[in-house]
């Protein structure tokens, strides 16, 4: 009787382990990024960069191989970014970025409101901090170099950074879709070629509150400029 004990613990005990295995398995499968999700983050990068321009079309076949992986995978990437509405398909016609409509502006900003504003007043670790300088001098030097594609994409890696200060990789994920959105909205006002240098002085002075710890100071500054660009793109798409 004891050794038929002994047995049946051994066996609950190996199945108890196999599922405690399996299940960890899992975790470590829906935590590691797919490389259709990869895919989907280089393009969304290249949105909120710029390189990618709302209205181009985007090639399966062209992707696939600049990046080294399958048209399938590149399809699942498509789907991906359709579900966040920054690429739409066209049945017979392809897939394409997407142009946002004037009513979506509001709704963006007030993401950014939400996030960026909660990020920048819990103030951020000196390396987070430092990031947010980084990107301010990254502006300047753009700037100095008459760069203006350059300070468009400094004053994306400025947010991204400020998101960053609450070291939440979620809200970075959510962040990353939000500026790839706000470049698509920026293509048209940066047919200014002073769009962004107003902004860079902006952003000099929230670092700078944040660097000093003025913390409600620098929320200030930022709502303020937010609400500034908000009512920019709301001028420049006629809404």
């Amino acid at each position: 009787m004891a050794t038929s004990e002994a047995a049946t613990r051994g066996v609950s005990g190996t199945g108890a382990t196999s599922a405690a295995t399996a299940t960890a398995a899992a975790r470590l499968r829906v935590a590691v990024p797919s490389v259709a999700d990869r895919v989907a983050d280089e393009l969304r990068l290249q949105l909120a960069e710029g390189i990618l321009l709302p209205g181009a079309r985007l090639t399966e076949s062209t992707i696939a191989e600049d990046l080294g992986v399958s048209r399938n995978t590149v399809r699942e990437a498509f789907a991906e970014l359709a579900s966040e509405r920054l690429v739409v398909r066209h049945p017979n016609r392809g897939v394409f970025v997407a142009s946002l409509e004037p009513g979506d502006i509001h709704d963006v900003y007030t993401v950014r409101r939400t996030i960026e504003v909660s990020a920048i007043r819990g103030g951020g670790s000196p390396e987070a901090v430092a990031a947010v300088r980084a990107a301010v001098e990254e502006g300047k030097l753009a700037a100095a170099a008459n760069d203006d594609e350059g300070l468009g994409t400094a004053n994306q890696h400025f947010h991204g950074a400020i998101v960053a200060l609450a070291g939440s990789r979620r809200l970075n994920t959510i962040m990353s879709q939000v500026l790839a959105e706000m470049r698509l909205f920026f293509h048209k006002a940066t047919m200014d070629a002073n769009f962004y240098s107003g902004y860079l002085k902006d952003n000099e002075e929230i670092c700078e509150a944040l660097e000093a710890g003025e913390l409600e100071k620098a929320a200030d500054l930022l709502l303020a400029y937010l609400d500034r660009s908000e009512d920019k793109q709301a001028e420049v798409h006629g809404e």
